[in-house]
């Protein structure tokens, strides 16, 4: 259980770290490039939450509220990054 609860920390992290590191970043292109590291890392904590769920570490209400949570940021990030690449196309 430690090893799954560090891991998605650092997986958590590392999305919100790659946004603000790529929005300080010139251009679109670039920010484009920290955002799809920021995906994979957001794919990353999809799994050890899945894996978690499987495991039993959450109770059903706990996991309906992280699941919730889960699917709204990656619909945000997956937002963000298609935006990102239409203003590239411009």
């Amino acid at each position: 259980m430690f090893g799954i609860t560090s891991q998605a920390r650092r997986s958590a992290v590392s999305i919100s770290s790659n946004i603000a590191e790529g929005a300080a970043k010139r251009g679109h292109r670039e920010f484009r490039r920290y955002l799809d590291i920021a995906l994979g890392s957001f794919s990353e904590l999809t799994y050890l939450l899945m894996l978690a769920g499987d495991l039993d570490f959450f109770d059903d209400a706990d996991w309906q509220q992280v699941d919730a949570l889960r699917e709204t940021t990656g619909k945000l990030l997956w937002g963000l990054y298609r935006s990102m690449g239409k203003r590239e196309s411009r």
